[in-house]
């Protein structure tokens, strides 16, 4: 806040400078049509002291307006209007003053040389009144612009909630398997196996916690982690689980969300590879489908599409709304049988090398 505030008050004075400075230098500007050069640097000072006392008097009349800020639009007005006549006549026997001295006797400051609009409207009530719908219009367009950057904020927040979110749904029946194969193998006192599962569960567990939702990871250390995963799930199923890789070379350093795999190597062997007695295999394949796309499929060789429920499934809807977090419609995520048999997912996003 207090960062703000500072900031707001050096642009205040920015511009108090550059609008005095051109107002000065019209002043000039035209001066230097009909007055003769060596009279021009005196009138030059007289403008300079004229127009730090009306930086003055509008930092007067910006205090005021401050005061107002937040009552009705009727006493703002007024307030803009009374205090311009106000600090105009307390402005105009100063320019007398500095008119009538040795200092600035060749300079008429009253009305600067022009005609006034009318009695009540001379030259310095105008400039005051032109100086305060300039202070309006920027302080409007900077709480415009305060009120954007807070809802961008909020935006980018929400969104990071909600990927935090769908992160962080890590499917219960894997974890009660897991506990539940840990559990059966110390009953048997397979002692080596359960500390072996336990290590490799905590190290999946440690990934998957520290790794942040709008995180990426090379492919290659997605599949580093997804190999925690498959050990656990290879102490439960044995030489049931089969699992072989299919990756192009220029596809290993990619960018792709962290823990983008596992749900989807999850769904697969919920409905492949539990359900069969004689296990199944899994291939995961990466390649560049287009010169700037990344397509990943998941495929298995169980029953096919009619015992995967992709549309409900809870794995595959939250990869959908990350990718869509993330990418917005640059990315595809299709679900499809495999033939001769069997099922497969393809994710297809933009191919990025950090």
């Amino acid at each position: 806040m207090i960062r703000v505030n500072w900031r707001r008050e050096l642009q205040f004075w920015m511009f108090q400078l550059a609008g005095w400075s051109i107002w000065i230098v019209m002043l000039v500007l035209r001066d230097m049509t009909f007055v003769p050069s060596e009279y021009l640097l005196g009138r030059v000072s007289v403008f300079v002291v004229d127009a730090l006392i009306g930086m003055a008097l509008t930092t007067v009349l910006r205090y005021l307006y401050r005061a107002v800020w937040e009552a009705a639009v009727t006493i703002r007005v007024l307030a803009v209007f009374g205090g311009c006549w106000l600090a105009s006549q307390a402005w105009r026997p100063i320019k007398v003053l500095i008119t009538d001295s040795d200092f600035g006797s060749s300079v008429d400051l009253t009305d600067y040389g022009w005609a006034t609009i009318s009695v009540w409207l001379p030259v310095s009530m105008s400039l005051l009144l032109i100086w305060s719908v300039l202070y309006f219009f920027l302080k409007y367009y900077q709480l415009f612009q305060s009120e954007k950057e807070k809802s961008l904020r909020s935006e980018s927040l929400a969104h990071e909630a909600q990927l935090r979110m769908l992160r962080y749904q890590l499917n219960p029946h894997f974890l009660f398997n897991t506990l539940n194969a840990i559990s059966t193998l110390i009953l048997v006192q397979s002692t080596d196996q359960a500390n072996a599962m336990v290590t490799r569960l905590s190290k999946f567990l440690r990934y998957s916690l520290e790794h942040d939702p709008l995180d990426k990871v090379s492919l290659d250390h997605e599949i580093s982690s997804l190999n925690l995963y498959l050990d656990i799930e290879k102490v439960r199923f044995e030489e049931r689980l089969h699992v072989e890789y299919d990756l192009e070379s220029d596809t290993r350093q990619a960018q792709v969300p962290s823990m983008l795999l596992q749900p989807l190597v999850e769904n697969a062997i919920k409905y492949a590879i539990a359900r069969s007695e004689s296990g199944g295999t899994i291939w995961i394949t990466a390649s560049r489908c287009q010169k700037d796309k990344l397509c990943i499929t998941v495929a298995d060789d169980g029953p096919g599409a009619s015992d995967h429920p992709t549309s409900i499934g809870v794995g595959l809807k939250n990869i959908r709304d990350r990718l869509q977090e993330m990418y917005g419609d640059k990315f595809m995520l299709v679900s499809s049988p495999r033939e001769p048999r069997g099922f497969q997912v393809t994710v297809v996003m933009p191919y990025e090398i950090r």
